[in-house]
């Protein structure tokens, strides 16, 4: 598979345009990135990039949709190391916060409460507190159980708006690259496609405009990730669930640290970079010495 630079470019100028548009307009209308308004516009924002694979596949390529964006729902092993591993990183990200010098521990969430004062009013952190208090389990767990869930549903369904696009269409694009540059180029891609919403408060409300260097450092980070889960599973469904649980677990490493900032806690931050980098180096270990079918060392063209 060679790169088809009319498709590419159609689908990169689609994306961008109506994405930074799109956050363009919320903002001249006033609209805070972190205000329950923005929930609608996150929503079209975050599923642009599956709609405009759609359209150049439908119109401009002309092939076949399953095939041509690897939608495959025939459930494997992948799909299961899909769901498991964001787990896996939210919880050691929580573990690597607590060593970073600038956190410190607080199991009353006191410190997850006070991040929130930045974003919720103090109306609505109290209406946190009191529905956590009224909970029949901590709310760790009930947050943990629900990610979990949400997953392989809903925040699933809500991923593969993103995914038909970035493992999706740029994946089959970029296949002839090679696994790592593949990859960073998606995720190069992906990241500067978030700069508008990242500069309103996306991810990181402190500072927003370090922000959008930490955001291109993050997804260069999960890229190779997800990659090889979709190249693994033949699915972009895989890569879904696991971006789907992963936002659904986005909390949970925030909800027992207090101190430091949006750059150094949290699976955005840097405790989370550090755990992103392990496992990429538990992928490169596994397929140097576990598989007699490397797909990194290069990555076969589809």
């Amino acid at each position: 598979m060679t790169i088809n630079s009319k498709r590419t470019l159609s689908f990169i100028g689609i994306t961008f345009l109506l994405s930074w548009v799109l956050a363009g307009i919320f903002a001249l209308c006033g609209g805070v990135w972190t205000s329950k308004s923005a929930y609608p516009v996150t929503f079209l924002y975050m599923i642009i990039p599956g709609l405009a694979a759609l359209v150049v596949q439908k119109f401009i390529a002309h092939e076949p949709l399953r095939k041509s964006l690897a939608i495959c729902f025939k459930p494997n092993l992948w799909f299961l190391a899909a769901w498991i591993i964001p787990a896996f990183i939210a919880l050691s990200t929580s573990e690597v916060g607590l060593e970073l010098p600038w956190h410190e521990y607080t199991p009353d969430m006191s410190g997850y409460f006070e991040r929130m004062a930045g974003i919720l009013t103090p109306q609505q952190i109290e209406q946190m507190r009191m529905a956590a208090d009224k909970l029949p389990f901590p709310l760790f767990w009930f947050s943990f159980i629900g990610g979990m869930i949400g997953g392989i549903t809903i925040t699933a369904l809500f991923a593969l708006g993103q995914e038909l696009g970035w493992r999706g269409f740029l994946q089959r694009q970029f296949s002839s690259y090679g696994f790592w540059k593949a990859s960073g180029m998606i995720g190069l891609i992906w990241g500067l496609w978030q700069t508008p919403i990242v500069l309103m408060g996306y991810n990181y409300p402190e500072h927003p405009i370090a922000g959008v260097g930490m955001i291109i450092i993050f997804t260069l980070l999960l890229s190779p990730i997800m990659s090889y889960l979709r190249l693994r599973s033949k699915s972009v469904i895989a890569s879904s669930i696991f971006l789907g649980t992963l936002n659904g677990l986005a909390s949970i490493p925030l909800f027992m640290i207090s101190g430091g900032s949006d750059l150094t806690a949290g699976i955005t931050g840097l405790a989370g970079f550090i755990v992103l980098a392990g496992v990429l180096g538990g992928i490169v270990i596994f397929e140097r010495f576990f598989t007699d079918q490397a797909i990194i060392f290069p990555m076969k063209p589809e």
